[in-house]
């Protein structure tokens, strides 16, 4: 288990846009990592989506399911800080439910495929065990140059 300072040692991302706040669980053989992201009320989207009925943005769902395949990106490749994983692409995007504040989002990614630097992983995000968001991720692999 990864807690956000581990996370941070991962993913270049701060906050507000580092959208995983714990790593529950990591399997290299079968190419698979659960996270955990916290909806908190103070976060800052809530200010204007939707003041009224505040919904957390399913961009940012997507994001946070991308930083959870990067995380895992990272541990298959057992690579250095010197590695990025750049949200490359989203397909099969499916939103079935609204995410708010007091939400616990559970992101499950599972690698599919590896071509060269590019990744493409399943990804859902789930709340209360019932999937939230569905989609196909790609990730690009990029070594960082000092």
């Amino acid at each position: 288990m990864r807690r956000i300072e581990e996370i941070k040692e991962i993913l270049p991302h701060r906050y507000p846009f580092l959208l995983v706040d714990r790593v529950l669980h990591v399997d290299i053989e079968n190419g698979s990592i659960e996270c955990l992201k916290n909806v908190s009320s103070n976060e800052p989207y809530f200010n204007g989506h939707f003041p009224q009925h505040p919904i957390m943005p399913g961009v940012l769902i997507v994001e946070a399911m991308a930083q959870s395949a990067g995380i895992l990106g990272y541990h298959i490749r057992n690579t250095d800080s010197e590695t990025i994983y750049y949200f490359a692409g989203a397909d099969k995007v499916r939103f079935r439910t609204p995410v708010v504040p007091g939400d616990q989002l559970i992101l499950r990614s599972k690698l599919l495929a590896l071509k060269r630097d590019i990744w493409k992983f399943a990804c859902e995000a789930l709340v209360d065990g019932n999937i939230v968001c569905s989609a196909k991720v790609t990730c690009a692999r990029k070594e960082i140059k000092s």
